[in-house]
């Protein structure tokens, strides 16, 4: 039986709303064990002979590879795009890291829990006196 590799899988998807709802399920499921959201990125792309330009959130998924498999039919049940961007690249971690990543994606799924947001802190500055 082969060990099984950290996979980060890439996607992209239209707005924060969308990714934080899917960043949600992955992680209350345990398929994935942490999930980065960047954006807006501009993508670029030929779709039906039409060159497209859309803001989007670009996802970093990290799993196991072999929870990729559930991670990909999660995103085609969940993802608003008719051919969602689905990237899986196995990936070298350090030891502990990966660790918790397995930990993460193999126990059973947990309680639905409401995602938060810290609160923005104000930042103040300091006059020089």
């Amino acid at each position: 039986m082969s060990k099984s590799r950290v996979a980060l899988i890439l996607t992209t998807v239209p707005d924060d709303g969308r990714a934080e709802t899917i960043a949600a399920a992955l992680i209350t499921e345990r398929i994935a064990a942490c999930v980065n959201v960047f954006g807006p990125v501009i993508s670029v792309y030929q779709w039906k002979g039409v060159v497209e330009r859309e803001a989007e959130r670009q996802m970093i998924i990290k799993t196991t590879t072999d929870r990729a498999a559930a991670v990909a039919q999660r995103l085609s049940q969940m993802h608003p795009y008719d051919l969602p961007e689905l990237i899986v690249l196995p990936a070298d971690a350090g030891q502990a890291y990966e660790q918790w990543i397995r930990e993460s994606v193999g126990s059973p799924p947990v309680a639905t829990v409401r995602v938060r947001r810290p609160p923005v802190a104000a930042k103040r500055r300091r006059s020089r006196s």
